[in-house]
């Protein structure tokens, strides 16, 4: 396991959020979505974004969470990011109240890939679940594409379970099926 933590994104790390959420992507997402798409992503857009995530969430809930590796310099690796279920964490069709409240929704938990398998990820989902008690989110979701086989398979080992919920996103007229995920959110942190 690699020396690492996981802090509060700052507003510093918006262009190093989104160089990493763009490196992972495109080596991550090369045989699920178009070339072409991931090919145009403008990381100045996607920098833009994150800052404004981290500097004016929708709420207190909202948060932004980075993993840094420590060595003789210390490293941004991944990014997470959550907040209160909201219409983006339904599937179609379903009613508005389908996720009561005590919903907590991922909307990221990306890790660079040459950063993968050294306990990044589990501190991320660690760190976010302590968010979430704190918060009083007793339920979790996260959509990931069916065939992520590495983000399903990292979510089922720890926990994690498809609800039934897919989707298909629409990527420049390619559909794109995703499975929603759900988990309880323990009331009592896991014993060390």
């Amino acid at each position: 396991m690699a020396l690492g933590y996981v802090r509060p994104a700052r507003p510093s790390d918006a262009g190093e959020i989104a160089r990493l959420q763009l490196a992972t992507w495109r080596a991550a997402y090369r045989r699920i979505l178009p070339r072409h798409v991931l090919d145009n992503l403008d990381e100045a857009y996607l920098a833009r974004r994150w800052s404004a995530a981290v500097q004016e969430p929708p709420s207190g809930a909202h948060r932004v969470l980075v993993a840094v590796e420590q060595a003789e310099q210390s490293y941004l690796v991944g990014f997470a990011a959550s907040g209160p279920a909201d219409a983006e964490a339904l599937a179609p069709g379903e009613p508005a109240d389908a996720l009561a409240e005590g919903v907590a929704a991922v909307t990221d938990l990306l890790v660079e890939p040459r950063w993968g398998r050294r306990g990044h990820g589990s501190r991320l989902l660690a760190a976010m679940v302590d968010h979430w008690r704190e918060d009083g989110f007793t339920r979790a979701v996260a959509w990931a594409f069916d065939a992520d086989a590495a983000t399903r398979k990292f979510l089922t080992s720890t926990g994690w379970e498809p609800d039934g919920a897919g989707r298909a996103l629409d990527v420049d007229d390619m559909l794109v099926p995703q499975v929603r995920l759900h988990v309880g959110v323990p009331t009592e942190p896991a014993a060390s």
